[in-house]
């Protein structure tokens, strides 16, 4: 295989790495309806904030989700909705 090829598909297995977790999945799922402050996504997931936030540190680098800071707080929004396709066909699988 061609490095170029391979370094694409390591790429791919990151990012579907980042979302092979049931939180991260919900987290995703949440951030395709609005752009969701981490105090919400804590709400929504029943963690501490610091493991909601390690959560969205994996999320924010394999380029899944953005923050933006306002105030104390960071925004965090879908960087790239169609992955919630991806999501939706594996479901279809699992039941």
């Amino acid at each position: 295989m061609k490095q170029d090829l391979k370094t694409r598909y390591a790429a791919q297995a990151a990012v579907i790495k980042a979302m092979a977790h049931p939180t991260r999945l919900l987290i995703l799922n949440s951030l395709k309806k609005r752009e969701t402050c981490v105090c919400e996504l804590r709400d929504l997931v029943g963690d501490d904030i610091s493991t909601v936030s390690k959560h969205l540190l994996v999320l924010k680098s394999a380029g899944l989700v953005a923050a933006r800071r306002e105030g104390n707080w960071l925004y965090y929004r879908l960087t790239c909705p169609c992955v919630m396709d991806f999501a939706r066909c594996i479901a279809g699988i699992a039941g």
